[in-house]
């Protein structure tokens, strides 16, 4: 099921451009490299941008962002931009059009919503990433589609992005099990920049993950159903069991789907945009 595209992996009208390409991840996540910056590190690049412009990050459907991508500079897609030309959006985006470019090339692969270890230490922060099949090694690999050479050089990243240890990037159900064994702390789990942690970010990162799971990659800020937020009591049981469901799933795709049927976990048609405030379709 991670080999054809989902509603937000459709490459759609762009497809003839984009497949054909080389599997090699790199190459794959370089191609998003040269199309998108992200908002909160585009200064980084020598790029401020306006309110208008940053009106791209609730684009869901990797379509739209590459049509948006054209809108800015008609150049082929596979031509890297400068930095002040590249559409902004988020790690969600980096990690979704990486997806969609390793399935359009016959490659299985999922995103993964959850913490990168690697930002800030001693926090987990709120991040996605790819993950692909490696049919030689008979594992998925993580890969980090965000971070380019500035970035790395930013952050301090010593190991290698396009196989990122499970250590430093930690699904969401794996921060939680890991602070309901007292092994880790749910306040450091969250985003730095807005001062927001705890059981109830995990958990609403696990609901995020879990709809990627089954192809539906949401907005960061997506909320739906049980989806927590900062003054809401936290169903600790519920998330106990997402957490089995998600940890290792592709061990547990029967059980994932009989509990996603739950309504205070199934995907709607329509999602809550947080930072709009509005109901929007998916």
């Amino acid at each position: 099921m991670y080999v054809e595209p989902g509603v937000m992996t459709s490459l759609g009208r762009f497809a003839p451009q984009l497949t054909g390409l080389p599997a090699a991840p790199a190459e794959l996540a370089a191609i998003g490299h040269g199309l998108l910056i992200h908002e909160h590190i585009a200064p980084n690049y020598g790029v401020e941008l306006s309110e208008h412009e940053r009106r791209s990050v609730h684009l869901r459907r990797i379509e739209q962002v590459l049509e948006h991508a054209l809108s800015i500079d008609p150049a082929p897609l596979t031509t890297a931009r400068p930095p002040a030309k590249r559409a902004p959006g988020n790690c969600r985006h980096f990690t979704v059009l990486l997806v969609a470019l390793l399935r359009a090339q016959g490659v299985p692969a999922r995103a993964r919503c959850g913490f990168g270890m690697y930002f800030r230490a001693g926090r987990g922060e709120d991040h996605w990433v790819a993950e692909y099949w490696n049919a030689a090694e008979s594992r998925w690999v993580l890969v980090d589609g965000q971070l380019d050479a500035k970035q790395r050089e930013m952050f301090g990243i010593g190991f290698d992005v396009l196989d990122v240890p499970r250590d430093g990037f930690l699904v969401a159900a794996d921060a939680w099990q890991r602070c309901r064994a007292r092994s880790a702390d749910p306040d450091t789990f969250g985003l730095s920049f807005l001062n927001e942690a705890g059981y109830w970010w995990i958990a609403a990162n696990m609901m995020r993950d879990a709809a990627a799971l089954e192809n539906v990659e949401v907005l960061p800020w997506d909320l739906w159903g049980a989806m927590p937020e900062p003054d809401d009591a936290v169903d600790m049981e519920l998330f106990d069991e997402l957490a089995a469901a998600t940890i290792d799933p592709d061990s547990t795709v029967d059980t994932r789907r009989r509990l996603m049927e739950d309504e205070r976990l199934r995907v709607p048609s329509k999602v809550r945009n947080a930072a709009r405030q509005v109901l929007e379709d998916l």
